[in-house]
């Protein structure tokens, strides 16, 4: 008598394909492939490194320290704490074109946005557009949670508390008059940010959803009031305030402030005089902090980054020299085939 095996309910059907007896394939890796894979590889490494490195110092970079430590700059008196709505001029030439588009940052350097007590200190209720979350905003915000009057502070937290508030104003000097360069501040924060992160509480007119609140303590005006020449530039969709908002990974960051791209400045800056005007309105001495501005331009690969260009060349050599090294091994130690 056949004892009949009980089939577990949960078993493949027997076909070639489940019970993985399809033909396959497996390299025999040997010194005839492996040494010219190798040299191939490298040497394919090493012309992308080439091209990486080539098109990254094509780029060009302006970049201009405005923070006024030093007695002889600018913005040596703005960099005094006690001077309100100070503004100076910086003064600088260009040599040749500055090839366009030409994208205008401003930098912080010894600026810790990637701290986490700090990074977590916003409630993304509110910037949603929770109107629950306007009364009664997220614990991590505190201290900038409730103003002096126990007033929810909107939008709350240490992140949007300490928002760079930067006005600048770009001038070309031509026969002794000041031309301004249009600057264009529209679609420079991230696609999500704008369209998914971030919304404003469907109520109209926009500053009835912030009654009963406060803005918060360093800000010069409120959300619903950022952008006064555009109404819809305004609350937690204004461009400059996602820029700030989408925190940076490294203490030294820059971020996009607008891109010049209209005008007689739609193929680049030409050579000549310029001013840049500094609103100079956020203090950074208190934490060793230093500001800048800077004007660059793109290519194919982005920004300025020369690092890409040499780690591939460092690895396409390395791959280079491992070949070497395994053919003069494989030439001294080569043993017999078997047959």
């Amino acid at each position: 008598m056949v004892k009949e095996e009980n089939e577990s309910p949960n078993r493949p059907d027997n076909t070639a394909f489940t019970q993985q007896r399809l033909p396959a394939w497996q390299p025999m890796l040997s010194a005839g492939i492996v040494i010219p894979g190798f040299v191939l590889i490298g040497l394919a490494f090493i012309g992308i490194g080439v091209a990486l490195l080539i098109t990254s110092r094509n780029i060009q970079v302006l970049e201009l320290d405005y923070t006024g430590t030093e007695q002889n700059s600018p913005c040596f008196q703005c960099s005094d704490p006690d001077q309100q709505d100070c503004v100076c001029t910086l003064q600088f030439s260009i040599n040749s074109l500055f090839e366009g588009p030409v994208f205008f940052y401003y930098g912080l350097s010894n600026y810790f946005q990637n701290y986490r007590r700090y990074g977590v200190s916003r409630d993304d209720g509110q910037l949603y557009g929770d109107l629950s979350y306007f009364k009664e905003p997220y614990d991590q915000c505190e201290p900038y949670r409730f103003d002096r009057n126990k007033r929810p502070i909107v939008p709350c937290g240490s992140v949007a508390n300490c928002i760079a508030v930067y006005t600048f104003r770009l001038f070309q000097i031509v026969n002794g008059q000041q031309k301004e360069v249009p600057l264009d501040g529209k679609g420079i924060a991230w696609w999500t940010d704008y369209n998914i992160k971030f919304r404003n509480p469907t109520v109209t007119p926009l500053r009835n959803a912030f009654n009963s609140t406060a803005k918060p303590l360093f800000w010069p005006r409120p959300a619903y009031e950022l952008d006064p020449s555009d109404p819809a530039n305004n609350g937690f969709i204004n461009q400059d305030f996602l820029v700030w908002m989408r925190r940076a990974a490294l203490p030294d960051f820059r971020k996009l402030y607008r891109r010049i791209t209209e005008g007689d400045y739609a193929n680049g800056l030409p050579a000549g005089n310029y001013s840049l005007e500094i609103a100079y309105n956020y203090p950074v001495l208190s934490f060793s902090g230093r500001k800048m501005v800077v004007f660059s331009n793109v290519s194919w690969m982005g920004g300025k980054n020369e690092f890409l260009g040499i780690a591939y060349l460092v690895i396409g050599t390395l791959c280079v020299v491992m070949s070497v090294v395994m053919l003069i091994v494989y030439a001294k130690f080569k043993f017999p085939e078997e047959d």
